[in-house]
């Protein structure tokens, strides 16, 4: 008979996973309940746990009232087991959030670029002071998520080129992981907007669905059958080069050493926010950004009708152009307009999607809170440290 010495070793790791992501997800348990939910028969379920408390990443976490019995044990996480670091760095400032594995966060740090320009000068900054302000000693980050405006490049890990972000070129990725001592990711913020999405908000459960980023910029979030679709070269959900009827192409978008491609033309320009607060001005709102132009629009009622049909009918033009090439079942609206504009907004574009489109997708706002990038981040991170103390 063939002997498989791997094969306890491997059932222990199975085991092991199972029950840490069941407390994560469910949790605290008790060794009963452990075993109920994962399958596993009381005395493997208690030798599960006898290894995960030893390796410091459950502990006793109270107790469950039963019946004529003693009281049962409840177990759960240990929440400083592994910490994570996510980023949001955007053209003024970066944030900084420091979470727990559970994903509690536990120090979040906004530092001002205040034209400083070396990046990696400014994540370290941004990662000390919040794992300062968090109690948690740098060493103890598993996993660091960063958030870029830009074209990240699947293959590298650095961001090929960003309008607001111009020093943040090929290199840096690798600067930064010298200069944390781990692993670094850097990561289209749209993108980590979408993951928050699917895990917080809108798109829960679904596993075919865009996110259209309707702020300052434009940008898409493609996830198909679950997962970020990047691309090839980082460059999926550019939509801001979409050429759409009512401007004209950009003139040169090549990117070439020492000069960014132009967004002159495409869906940008139809849709900028210098363009939805000049249009706004000839209907009559005015506001000091594109987001209170249609903030006002949604609370003047009929009066705001026609300026929210423009913009609606101008961002139907890159919703229809993605769903005829996608076809996803969820489309949603997120950004600093999208957040003003919420059902009013989503509403008008799924008529007008419909309008021109032979597919009609679900228009739904975003409902993540707080700052979608920064929790994308966390939430990346925390996957990558989870999935590393699975496998350890």
């Amino acid at each position: 008979m063939e002997r498989r010495p791997g094969v306890p070793r491997l059932l222990r790791e199975i085991n092991d996973r199972a029950a840490l992501e069941l407390l994560l997800t469910s949790g605290p348990l008790t060794r009963g309940q452990i075993g109920e939910l994962t399958g596993l028969s009381k005395v493997t379920a208690s030798q599960t746990l006898a290894r995960l408390e030893e390796r410091g990443l459950v502990e006793v976490a109270g107790e469950q009232a039963g019946g004529r019995g003693p009281n049962a044990t409840l177990y759960g996480i240990v929440p400083s087991s592994a910490y994570v670091a996510g980023l949001d760095v955007g053209p003024e400032s970066v944030t900084t959030a420091v979470a727990d594995i559970r994903g509690r966060i536990v120090g979040e740090v906004t530092v001002a670029l205040e034209g400083r320009d070396d990046p990696v000068a400014l994540v370290h900054e941004a990662v000390v002071k919040a794992c300062r302000s968090a109690k948690v000693a740098l060493s103890r980050l598993r996993a660091v998520v960063i958030g870029t405006p830009g074209v990240v490049d699947p293959r590298t890990g650095d961001v090929r080129f960003s309008f607001d972000l111009p020093d943040w070129h090929e290199g840096v990725h690798e600067a930064l992981a010298r200069d944390l001592r781990r692993e670094v990711k850097i990561e289209n913020d749209v993108n980590l907007v979408a993951v928050a999405e699917r895990t917080l908000g809108a798109a829960r459960g679904v596993d075919d669905f865009v996110l259209l980023w309707v702020g300052r910029g434009i940008g898409l979030g493609v996830v198909l059958n679950g997962r970020l679709h990047r691309g090839r070269s980082g460059s999926a959900g550019e939509i801001g080069y979409l050429p759409v009827p009512g401007v004209p192409l950009a003139a040169d978008v090549r990117a070439v050493p020492g000069r960014l491609p132009s967004l002159a033309g495409g869906l940008q320009s139809l849709v900028s926010a210098e363009t939805v607060v000049g249009l706004a001005a000839s209907y009559g709102f005015a506001g000091r950004s594109a987001a209170e132009c249609v903030a006002a629009a949604v609370g003047a009622g009929e009066r705001g009708t026609a300026l929210l049909d423009d913009i609606a009918g101008r961002l139907a033009l890159g919703v229809a152009s993605v769903c005829v090439v996608l076809d996803p079942g969820l489309v949603v609206i997120a950004g600093e307009v999208g957040q003003a504009g919420g059902d009013a907004l989503t509403t008008r574009i799924e008529e007008a999607v419909a309008r021109i489109c032979p597919v009609r997708p679900q228009v739904a706002a975003s409902e993540v809170e707080g700052n979608p990038v920064l929790r994308g981040a966390v939430l990346e991170a925390l996957e990558q440290a989870r999935e590393e103390i699975f496998s350890a």
